[in-house]
C-alpha cells in the first residue's frame, strides 16, 4: 500500500481536516490544527508532504522519524500539530486496512467505557452556572470551569473572592458528587497561584488545570505544597521531550497531551507510558474536532493511567459548527451517565461526512484567539 495523495480542508468552527488517500482505496483522516494558525498548520503539512507520498502508511513509526528527525530544527507547536494529524490520518488506515480498532494495535483496550467531562460557563466563568445544570442533562458527570477572567500578578483579591464565589455556586447546583475541575488557563501568576489554589479547596476540586504558564513549570514543586488538589497541565507541551522533566520532578498528577499537538496517537500513548512510571495519570486536552477526540478516545481506552476525557461537545468555540456536524455514525460520541462506550469501527472509530466536510471547506472560516484582554492599566492580560 502507498499514500498517494493528502488533502486539507479549512472548516467551522476552527478545525483543519486532512485526508490522506492510498492506491489501495483506503482513506485515514486526521486533525493537523493548531488554533488561530489554520493556514500555517496547512502550510506546515504542505512541506512535509513530500516525505509522505509514495510511502507505505503502515510503517508509523518510521514515517514520524523521518517527519521528525528529518529537518535540522524540530519540534514546536507547528511542526507538532502538522506532525499529530498526519499521524492519525496513518493510524486510521492502517486500523482500517486491518479491519480493527486503533487500541486494539497497541495493545487492546484496558476498560469498557470513557469517562468524560465537558467545559461549562466558556471563557467567561461568570456563565459557569447557568451551564451546569445542561451538561448534567446532557449526560455529563463531570465538569470543567475557568477559575478566573483576567488577573493581576499581585493584590487582585477580588477577582480570587470571584472566582472562589462563582465555583461555590456551582458546587451548591451540581452537590458533591459531581467532579468539577477548574482550568486557571495559564491566567493566574504563581504569586496569586499559592493563595487560588487554598482557598478554591474547600469545595474539592476534581483538579486544577494549568495552573502556571509552561514557562514556569520550575515553581510547580514550590505550588504543589500550597494544596492536596491533584494538579494537572500539558496541553502547551509538544512531544514526550517536554514532558521528562514536568514528569520526573514528581510534582504533577495529571499530564494533558493534545493528540493534535503533542505528536499524534503514539506519541501520546509513549507519554502516558512515561508517567505510568512515576504514578502519574492521563487526561488528554483537546477542545478540538472529531477527529482530534476520536484519536483521543483510542488511546483512552488501550491506556492504565487513564484517567478522563476533555470533550469539545457544544463548548463554548463552537457556536459555527459543532463535532458532530461532520460525523455519519454521530452516536459514537453519545455520553451516558458520565461515559462514552468503546468505539468499535476500524481505524480511529468515526465516519467522516466528506460531503459535509467539503461543503464547510468552501466557506473556511476566520476564527482567532480572542486578545481581549487587559488590565486597568492597558497592559495585555494572559488569556
Amino acid at each position: 500500500m502507498k499514500i498517494t495523495s493528502l488533502t486539507l480542508y479549512k472548516v467551522k468552527p476552527r478545525w483543519v481536516f486532512l485526508k490522506m488517500d492510498t492506491d489501495e482505496g483506503i482513506s485515514g483522516w486526521g486533525e493537523p490544527i493548531l488554533e488561530g494558525k489554520p493556514n500555517t498548520s496547512i502550510a506546515a503539512v504542505k512541506e512535509l508532504e513530500r516525505h509522505l507520498i509514495g510511502q507505505d502508511p503502515t510503517q508509523i513509526e518510521r514515517l514520524f522519524q523521518q517527519l521528525y528527525r528529518g529537518g535540522f530544527y524540530r519540534g514546536g507547536e507547528i511542526q507538532m500539530s502538522a506532525i499529530s494529524g498526519i499521524e492519525q490520518a496513518l493510524w486510521d488506515i492502517k486500523g482500517k486496512a486491518l479491519g480493527v480498532p486503533v487500541y486494539d494495535l497497541m495493545g487492546g483496550a484496558v476498560r469498557d467505557k470513557i469517562k468524560v467531562y465537558a467545559w461549562i460557563g466558556g471563557d467567561d466563568p461568570e456563565k459557569a452556572d447557568q451551564d451546569a445544570k445542561k451538561r448534567l442533562e446532557q449526560g455529563f458527570l463531570n465538569l470543567k470551569m475557568n477559575a478566573t477572567g483576567p488577573c493581576e500578578r499581585i493584590g487582585d483579591y477580588g477577582e480570587l473572592d470571584a472566582a472562589v464565589e462563582r465555583l461555590a455556586r456551582v458546587r451548591a447546583i451540581v452537590g458533591d458528587k459531581i467532579g468539577i475541575a477548574v482550568d486557571f488557563h495559564g491566567r493566574v501568576r504563581k504569586s496569586m497561584a499559592k493563595t487560588l489554589v487554598k482557598v478554591m479547596e474547600p469545595y474539592r476540586p476534581l483538579f486544577y488545570e494549568e495552573p502556571l504558564l509552561p514557562e514556569h513549570l520550575d515553581f510547580l514543586p514550590e505550588l504543589a505544597r500550597y494544596t492536596s488538589i491533584p494538579l494537572a497541565t500539558g496541553e502547551r507541551l509538544y512531544g514526550r521531550w517536554a514532558y521528562k522533566q514536568l514528569i520526573s520532578q514528581g510534582t504533577i498528577d495529571i499530564v494533558q497531551p493534545d493528540l493534535s499537538h503533542t505528536g499524534g496517537i503514539w506519541e501520546g500513548r509513549k507519554i502516558a507510558a512515561m508517567a505510568e512510571a512515576y504514578d502519574v495519570g492521563v487526561a488528554p486536552h483537546c477542545p478540538l474536532g472529531p477527529l482530534a477526540l476520536a484519536s483521543s478516545l483510542q488511546l483512552d481506552a488501550c491506556t492504565p493511567n487513564f484517567v478522563i476525557q476533555e470533550t469539545s461537545l457544544k463548548m463554548q468555540y463552537n457556536e459555527s459548527g459543532d463535532i458532530l456536524d461532520y460525523v455519519k455514525n454521530k452516536d459514537v460520541f453519545d455520553v451516558k451517565e458520565g461515559y462514552i462506550d468503546l468505539p468499535h469501527l476500524p481505524g480511529l472509530g468515526v465516519d467522516i461526512d466528506e460531503e459535509a466536510v467539503v461543503e464547510a471547506d468552501k466557506e473556511g472560516f476566520d476564527w482567532t484567539q480572542p486578545n481581549r484582554w487587559s488590565y486597568e492599566d492597558g497592559s495585555i492580560a494572559e488569556w
